[in-house]
């Protein structure tokens, strides 16, 4: 099968009185520290109870491998971790990836892979590149991180203040509305995904009680791939640069969304080929301001429920 390297085949199930003791998993020692893999029940737990209600449950976050660490916790625990969670009536599949190891379209590439391979292909369609020839060579492997850094990076661990999450539905037509508008308002080429960002970005800050003066910035990921001549779509790694925009709360309270949005555009595009080679819609917030959010009718009119 190309490109995939078959560790072990077993069967992966809860816990029975008929289990067969000595059925084995033969992994070598990397693969341990690469991969977890884990079978939970969760009796009397239905799959409406997880998606029916207006917020996230928070036993959601127990479906899910690996919680709690951050990316440097990969130098001792594993960098994928996969968790198939039983429910009364259906099943909840949670997949956790060290970001530092791949970004999120290798970890889509890596997901169609394994559902490709889950329905007996016997050739991926579009086999990962793991090459590394295309980046500077002077790069020594392994990559090592003096133990006294990561020590200081788990002191200074930020601890977040109790959240509440909503994934919030945009369909294709108020997306396209949204775009439409703002590029009305600044007559340049705003991508759908720059609109939507500066709308949420604007009904964010506009439900929060923040000072005017205040300044508040956004993080965003741009992908390298497009940007960097030698980098093939299909290779399998982290290939994404950090951008950061800084505004005052009042220009986001009182600016059009084309205009918060041509501020990522500028962005985007400024982060050319030689500045690539320099260098890495589900919400946390606060209850109360998701809680303003959802009563915000300039932003819920976009929202299809």
């Amino acid at each position: 099968m190309e490109g995939v390297r078959c560790i072990s085949s077993s069967l992966v199930q809860a816990s029975s009185t008929h289990r067969v003791e000595n059925q084995r998993v033969e992994l070598t020692p990397w693969d341990l520290r690469l991969l977890l893999v884990g079978p939970i029940q969760k009796d009397g737990v239905t799959v409406s109870d997880i998606v029916d209600p207006v917020y996230v449950p928070s036993i959601v976050h127990s479906f899910f491998p690996l919680n709690g660490l951050s990316n440097y916790d990969g130098i001792s625990q594993p960098l994928l971790g996969v968790q198939v969670t039983k429910l009364t009536d259906g099943v909840f599949i949670g997949c956790t990836i060290n970001h530092s190891v791949v970004d999120g379209a290798s970890f889509w590439h890596f997901i169609n892979s394994w559902s490709e391979i889950s329905k007996g292909s016997i050739h991926l369609s579009k086999p990962p590149i793991f090459r590394r020839s295309f980046f500077d060579n002077t790069t020594e492997y392994p990559i090592r991180i003096p133990r006294s850094s990561v020590e200081k990076l788990r002191g200074d661990r930020f601890i977040p203040p109790p959240l509440v999450e909503r994934v919030f539905h945009f369909s294709k037509q108020n997306i396209a509305k949204l775009k439409a508008k703002a590029n009305a308002e600044v007559r340049t080429n705003i991508s759908s995904l720059q609109a939507l960002l500066s709308h949420l970005w604007q009904s964010i800050v506009r439900n929060k009680e923040l000072s005017p003066d205040k300044e508040m910035s956004f993080y965003l990921t741009i992908g390298a791939r497009p940007r960097l001549h030698d980098v093939p779509e299909r290779y399998f790694g982290n290939a994404a640069k950090a951008g950061i925009i800084t505004m005052k709360v009042n220009e986001l309270r009182e600016r059009s969304v084309g205009n918060i949005a041509l501020e990522m555009h500028k962005l985007v595009h400024a982060h050319t080929e030689e500045v690539c080679n320099n260098g890495d819609s589900d919400i946390c917030l606060l209850a109360e301001t998701l809680e303003a959010m959802a009563n915000d009718d300039e932003f819920m009119d976009t929202v299809t429920m």
